[in-house]
């Protein structure tokens, strides 16, 4: 039954997605004897976390239970004190008997030191249930605090012969209305989103969430000769903008538009995402164009990538980036006539 009650932990977290970061999705569930009497997940940045949730939501009929329950957590509860007080300590004054964990939260602090708190307390702590699971719904953060950089997803969408667009440089969708939704999903998920020169340009992309619910990310795009136009549609001021540049910016910096500047003694992907750090953007995704995309992947700094092929033929046109050949795709959705594949780095690949 373990397994049953951390695939509802996945769900509840899940119910947090793109409100957060930089903190990750968490869910939490009580059960004693058969009986979920509470449950929670982190709903929002700054808010309690999954576990106060879970016993916030118990009835006082059943506070008693507590003592003779089991937690089960997507995540390794919090060992240290944050926005919040910690969730080991919560357990403990409790005197909750048994916690049931998917994966380990790498925060610094944390990482381990959470499990041990909790053993040295007396309570039965059983790890790596659902793992893998537990894993890639972690992944973003533990990417974050690991690698110091946001947790980088490429999506992009090719035709059957291998290309991104035509070469006539106007706008071109590939995806259909459901797979255009579910970007839009996508978006509202993300802390910021990151396009190229070129298409910022000749695509004029909002880059915003229009077809879900949910707030829309941070937009990034690389003008390092400052040509961008500011009557394209990413320097609306709708939301916040950061433009990469090794150009001295002489031009106005309107609501929400800001420009950084870039050196050249450093790599510039490498550049944007130690700026996204320490903006604390936990996760990134790229959507184009090919040449952006390409570097992502030739530098390693990409964890999954997001690739929707369409039923059409081009025939000539801008070339989609190699996708790298030692990682098979973990999942292959359909979508009404398109197909959706998932690939993920060796890290995730791996144990």
């Amino acid at each position: 039954m373990d397994e049953l009650y951390i695939k509802r932990c996945f769900d509840l977290a899940n119910l947090g997605r793109g409100q957060t970061s930089p903190n990750p999705t968490v869910g939490a569930v009580i059960v004693h004897q058969g009986r979920i009497i509470g449950e929670g997940y982190h709903k929002r940045y700054g808010d309690a976390h999954a576990e106060v949730n879970a016993v916030g939501s118990v009835k006082e009929k059943d506070l008693p239970l507590l003592k003779a329950s089991t937690l089960y957590c997507s995540l390794e509860p919090c060992s240290i004190f944050g926005k919040t007080p910690p969730c080991t300590d919560l357990i403990i004054q409790h005197q909750i008997p048994k916690v049931v964990l998917s994966y380990i939260d790498h925060t610094p602090g944390v990482d381990g030191v959470g499990v041990d708190k909790l053993r040295n307390a007396g309570v039965e702590v059983v790890l790596n249930v659902l793992s893998e699971r537990g894993k890639l719904l972690s992944a973003p953060r533990n990417t974050f605090v690991k690698l110091k950089r946001p947790y980088v997803i490429l999506k992009y969408a090719v035709s059957q012969d291998g290309f991104l667009a035509p070469l006539d440089q106007q706008p071109f969708w590939m995806t259909n209305p459901y797979s255009k939704r579910l970007v839009h999903k996508w978006r509202s998920e993300i802390d910021a989103i990151l396009v190229g020169t070129n298409t910022a340009e000749w695509d004029r992309p909002q880059l915003t969430n229009r077809l879900y619910y949910g707030s829309s990310p941070t937009r990034l795009t690389i003008d390092q000769n400052l040509r961008l136009s500011h009557d394209l549609p990413i320097f609306d001021g709708k939301t916040p903008t950061y433009i990469y540049t090794q150009s001295v910016a002489s031009k106005p910096q309107g609501p929400n538009i800001h420009y950084v500047q870039l050196t050249k003694s450093k790599h510039t992907l490498f550049q944007i995402l130690d700026h996204l750090f320490e903006l604390k953007k936990v996760n990134l995704m790229v959507e184009g164009g090919g040449n952006l995309l390409q570097q992502f992947i030739e530098l390693d700094l990409w964890d999954e990538i997001r690739l929707f092929q369409a039923p059409i033929r081009l025939s000539q046109g801008i070339l989609a980036p190699e996708t790298p050949k030692a990682f098979p795709s973990k999942k292959l959705h359909i979508l009404e006539d398109q197909l959706q594949l998932i690939y993920r780095s060796r890290s995730l690949n791996s144990s």
